[in-house]
């Protein structure tokens, strides 16, 4: 059942919460208590789930940020009719337990209205249930696996599916990059099998795929699946994973003189990439759903308050980020509610929205349509080249 808590009214709400908390027990999450006891200002609170800690923190922590950006955004403008957001994050460690527990810890302990997130495609497999069964609306804004927006209605994401992605890759290497015969590695995970498989069945309708190989995230040697890829004389190297490993794949390949057309997915965007694979990653190309590089004022004045408060360029998973939460909270005002049915129905009802990482809109259960960005890596930096 959706917790209803109407904004605006911040007298009326603090009245009710009140007596809620006298027949309860518990106090609902539109009050917060003062030092003294007293109540301060009504506050709608919104949560996000990503790892923070462990292998795949940066994607978390940069997913944090995207969002608390938003959230600045919002409250320096005088919050949502007059009440501000808090954003509780949680630390799912890139487990998918610990993600279905922060989930629960969100929608039962915290009670927000929203979740950003989970960001691995596995955390909001095991985290979209618990939220969909709450009816607390969840929008993640980089699990790009097939299925998630099928958990239920509560359930949205902001970037394009792994199979989308992988297969306009494909496509754009056969037709402008004139390769033919591919290999493929993948991270044994949910992200990269959705990758091998998109990216294998249009590489075998335009050309060939020579070998197939697997690895798992945080591996270091990849010796044994390049020997064998070498002895296929591909054209091109496809990796569906993230940068860290592709960095050291590309560093490894070229080591072994494996000459190849280095292609990837957006788990490629970052910096980091560039930073560990140095000059074996010129060249590559991959997919992505945002470019720091556009000039359009919305994603330079993002660029530039993401590199005021964190020192640092803001990769595609910030982006990405704060356009979903830019979502939510245009939900949640258009609801003129806090009821998370009614923000259910304004995020399903989304179309067109203007975001810096493109124009957004949601199919009928909950996927995003938005076009996909295609950049190369030259002299160490980002360019567009579709």
């Amino acid at each position: 059942m959706g917790r209803k808590r109407w904004f605006g009214l911040a007298a009326a709400v603090v009245a009710a919460a009140v007596v809620l908390a006298g027949c309860s027990g518990s106090k609902p999450a539109a009050e917060k208590e003062g030092a003294s006891g007293g109540s301060e200002a009504a506050v709608i609170k919104i949560g996000t789930v990503g790892p923070l800690s462990g292998n795949a923190a940066t994607y978390g922590q940069s997913t944090k940020h995207g969002v608390e950006i938003a959230v600045d955004e919002v409250n320096k403008a005088g919050g949502i009719s007059g009440t501000q957001v808090e954003l509780v994050p949680e630390d799912s460690r890139g487990d998918q337990t610990e993600a279905a527990n922060a989930t629960r810890k969100l929608v039962e302990q915290d009670k927000v209205v929203a979740i950003v997130g989970a960001v691995l495609s596995s955390e909001t497999l095991s985290g979209g249930p618990i939220a969909n069964d709450a009816k607390v609306p969840m929008i993640s804004s980089s699990s790009t696996a097939p299925g998630i927006p099928d958990i239920g209605p509560y359930i949205f994401r902001n970037c394009i599916s792994d199979n989308v992605q992988a297969a306009q890759l494909a496509e754009y290497a056969v037709q402008e990059l004139k390769v033919k015969r591919f290999a493929v590695m993948f991270t044994n995970n949910d992200y990269g099998m959705a990758l091998r498989d998109g990216f294998t069945a249009k590489a075998k309708e335009l050309g060939e795929v020579v070998a197939v190989e697997a690895y798992t995230d945080g591996d270091a040697n990849f010796s044994a699946q390049l020997t064998k890829i070498k002895a296929q004389n591909p054209d091109a190297l496809y990796i569906g994973g993230y940068y860290t490993e592709a960095a050291k794949i590309a560093q490894q390949a070229k080591e072994m003189g494996l000459k190849v057309q280095l292609l990837g997915a957006d788990g490629f965007y970052s910096s980091k990439l560039t930073e560990l694979g140095g000059d074996a990653v010129e060249g590559a190309v991959f997919t992505a759903g945002f470019y720091s590089g556009d000039t359009s004022p919305a994603v330079q004045n993002f660029v530039a308050a993401y590199k005021a408060k964190f020192n640092e360029e803001p990769d595609m998973f910030a982006a990405q980020a704060y356009d979903a939460a830019k979502i939510v909270l245009e939900a949640i005002k258009k609801a003129g509610s806090t009821d998370t049915t009614k923000i259910q129905a304004a995020l399903a009802a989304t179309r067109d929205f203007p975001g810096i990482t493109g124009t957004t809109s949601f199919t009928a259960n909950g996927d995003a349509e938005k076009d996909i960005v295609i950049l190369k890596v030259e002299q160490g930096k980002f360019v567009r080249v579709r």
